[in-house]
């Protein structure tokens, strides 16, 4: 049972693929909680919002690009208790998308290969994660 001094948050993420089957992932900036770790792109999951709805709109504010409903589909998810909050993230796989992803909030982006995603350091709730894109691509 999670406390009331721990809530639950949801969170969607975004496993975005190019044509070479490179996985995007983005270096959480200075001043944010998790800096300098990398994770998928994605956000918070508002009131009122689907998490396919979330992750249109993420992905266009965080990176400039553009994609639909219909072309997420989700792979998996991850479920992880931090020390003030719970995590739900729904993570989808998106290989269809109009433009070419840019910075828009000071984080650095890699396009990688999923058996590199190791290399990089993820928040503990990304890690589990990894091998289930390993299996996909």
């Amino acid at each position: 049972m999670i406390s009331a001094e721990r809530r639950l948050l949801l969170v969607a993420a975004c496993a975005l693929i190019d044509a070479d089957g490179r996985l995007l992932i983005a270096e959480r900036p200075a001043g944010k909680p998790l800096a300098g770790l990398w994770e998928f792109p994605g956000g918070k999951v508002e009131p009122g919002e689907t998490p396919e709805a979330t992750l249109i709109r993420e992905l266009r504010e965080e990176l400039g690009i553009m994609t639909k409903a219909a072309c997420l589909a989700p792979l998996t998810f991850a479920s992880h208790s931090y020390d003030d909050f719970h995590l739900l993230m729904p993570l989808y796989i998106c290989r269809r998308y109009e433009g070419i992803p840019v910075p828009r909030e000071g984080q650095r982006l890699k396009w990688v290969r999923a058996t590199q995603l190791r290399d990089y350091p993820m928040p503990p709730a990304d890690e589990p994660l990894i091998p289930h894109l390993i299996d996909l691509l």
